[in-house]
């Protein structure tokens, strides 16, 4: 730790539970000087590329301020369709080619990586990925790609707390706390929405959960950012909307009808989403670098049919509120940025995933509200309200953030007279999409989080030992592999198996340690790389779980080894190891748990 952290430490004399909140703000200040950067970058961008190469102007939401960049030339809007359906290819090539040099784990939308990073990787995420993470984003979205900016920002924001956290010198634990104060520091500056920004960071993780720890940091860091953010850039909400009242208990059962769709609708967009990314783009015999170029070429040639569906639209949302747009053209637009939106991310280009949910659903809402009020003229008023509150509806159903989504929904468009309404319709769309999630690294709660391993009940994991539930394991040995086994057979074996963890066993069956694919560094030739061995890799020594520990000291050395599986050596009390006789993973102890606390519910009923 340097000197200087120390000292700052004991002059604070303060324990923790009250640091954090100064680490809190001071990540809330860094995070929110990020999003005003990256901020003047991406507009810096849009007038580079879009209004200057393909002279197509930027249309912005009432709230969003318009750079005038005088030290470059005017644009002339002498708009040139071919190069505008080539720039998204152009974004994905350079993207690429960036994040696959510099970081990879900055591909694709951000937020699935902080919330992996939370869980499985003790809330570390590389400073580097701070300014890889911008610029590819910069690069992705003021090019046309059909994305969002909240993703990257988020990442961009982890990045910063969890260096902070590491200079600090902070537990895993805490450092997690940093990393999400960091996520909500630049989700609410960029939005606009410090306590929606606060809520998604602690919510977005868990499908059936929150952080609850993290909240208050996250509130602290979202308001610094958004105090810092509004400071340099002006205080307004990011939408317009006219004064909207709910008052009529009859308009309900048309949000029921919206919040249906929107549920619906989430259903298919989600699996699209994983459809275009897991069976088309991984799929494509092209460099990994080169993949988010196809689906920018994709994104190009849907412009083809309208040229609003690029980029994040929330200037086109604003359109939908001020009722500027016909039902045809928003129907039109809410598939069209389905499919924009998995062909720029599903194939690997930086960009999020909220701000085209929260398009669509305003999409879906435009429609619902303005057919509403031709059929029910004396109900229907105002068909804004419907845009509103199917941005909230669609946000919620997809990634499983009711209270986050009707929170900066509202903050957002500063309309806290529909409420109500997004209360019912969010629930509605949550209810009916419970099982689809755009986020594949949420897990259901936080007994199911590794971060969260050391929470269980202590008493029932000590009143077993490993030996006692040898037979209740998973029992086979796929994992297990000899030192000799060539690399492209590991790798291969790790492709069929999905196991990025495996044991290495000596020629006698011996423990000699254990190997992670997911951070080797091997040579770039691939004939050089066949001739590899394990026994020329990086083979880590671990301490085995031993067959007369307990589940958790078992746990605990799970914990502490940062792999997802440990070997088991048969050892009785005081014995001497007898040979190694299997492995323990960290979903056998998850099983485990749950039979054991299933069998307790049972004897009490």
């Amino acid at each position: 730790m340097p000197r200087w952290i120390q000292t700052l430490r004991e002059a604070l004399s303060l324990d923790f539970s009250t640091r954090i909140f100064v680490y809190a703000a001071l990540t809330g200040l860094i995070s929110g000087l990020a999003a005003v950067v990256f901020t003047w970058g991406l507009s810096f961008g849009h007038r580079l590329f879009m209004e200057g190469l393909a002279g197509y102007p930027q249309v912005l939401p009432a709230g969003e301020i318009r750079f005038s960049f005088d030290f470059l030339d005017p644009p002339q809007h002498a708009r040139r369709l071919y190069i505008l359906v080539l720039l998204p290819a152009l974004g994905g090539l350079l993207s690429g080619l960036l994040v696959w040099r510099w970081a990879p784990e900055a591909q694709g939308p951000g937020t699935g990586a902080v919330i992996s990073a939370f869980h499985n990787h003790r809330g570390m995420v590389r400073l580097v990925v701070a300014p890889v993470k911008a610029l590819a984003t910069i690069l992705t979205l003021a090019t046309g790609g059909a994305a969002g900016r909240e993703g990257p920002v988020m990442q961009i924001g982890a990045s910063l707390g969890s260096w902070i956290g590491q200079r600090l010198g902070l537990s895993a634990a805490q450092r997690r706390i940093l990393l999400l104060a960091g996520c909500a520091g630049g989700l609410g500056a960029i939005f606009r929405a410090p306590l929606g920004g606060a809520v998604t960071s602690v919510e977005v993780l868990y499908r059936e959960d929150f952080e609850s720890d993290a909240l208050i940091p996250c509130v602290t860091a979202s308001i610094v950012a958004y105090a810092v953010y509004m400071g340099v850039f002006g205080f307004s909400h990011m939408f317009r909307l006219p004064e909207i009242l709910f008052t009529d208990l009859r308009e309900l059962w048309i949000y029921l009808i919206l919040g249906v769709v929107c549920a619906m609708a989430g259903i298919i967009y989600v699996r699209v989403f994983q459809l275009f990314r897991d069976a088309g783009f991984t799929r494509l015999p092209f460099p990994a670098w080169s993949i988010a170029a196809v689906g920018g070429l994709g994104v190009g040639l849907m412009a083809l049919v309208d040229v609003r569906v690029l980029g994040s639209g929330f200037g086109v949302l604003q359109q939908a509120i001020d009722g500027e747009l016909a039902i045809r053209t928003m129907m039109l637009l809410a598939v069209m940025k389905m499919l924009a939106t998995s062909c720029t991310v599903g194939s690997g280009g930086s960009g999020g995933g909220f701000g085209p949910s929260v398009f669509i659903g305003g999409m879906l809402g435009g429609v619902i509200g303005s057919q509403a009020q031709i059929w029910y003229p004396d109900i229907v008023h105002e068909p804004a309200a419907y845009v509103v509150v199917g941005m909230g509806s669609f946000l919620a159903g997809v990634a499983n953030t009711p209270l986050a989504a009707l929170i900066i929904v509202t903050e957002m468009t500063g309309s806290y007279h529909l409420l109500p309404a997004l209360m019912v319709v969010a629930a509605v769309a949550l209810v009916l999409s419970r099982k689809v999630s755009i986020y594949d690294d949420q897990v259901q709660n936080r007994f199911h989080s590794p971060a969260h391993l050391k929470d269980f009940t202590v008493d029932i994991l000590e009143n077993l030992r490993v030996g006692e539930v040898l037979d209740r394991l998973d029992g086979s040995q796929e994992a297990m592999v000899s030192h000799e086994t060539p690399y492209f057979t590991l790798n291969a074996l790790a492709r069929r198996l999905g196991h990025l963890h495996f044991v290495v066993i000596d020629g006698n069956g011996g423990l000699r340690g254990m190997i992670r694919l997911d951070e080797l560094e091997l040579p770039d030739d691939e004939a050089l790389r066949n001739l590899i061995l394990i026994e020329d890799m990086l083979v880590e020594e671990v301490e085995p779980v031993y067959t007369s520990d307990d589940l958790h000291q078992a746990l605990q050395k799970l914990l502490d080894s940062g792999f997802d599986k440990l070997p088991v050596v048969q050892r009785a009390h005081g014995e001497q190891e007898s040979g190694l006789v299997g492995y323990l993973m960290y979903s056998d102890l998850l099983r485990l748990y749950d039979e054991e606390m299933a069998r307790v519910e049972r004897a009490e009923e």
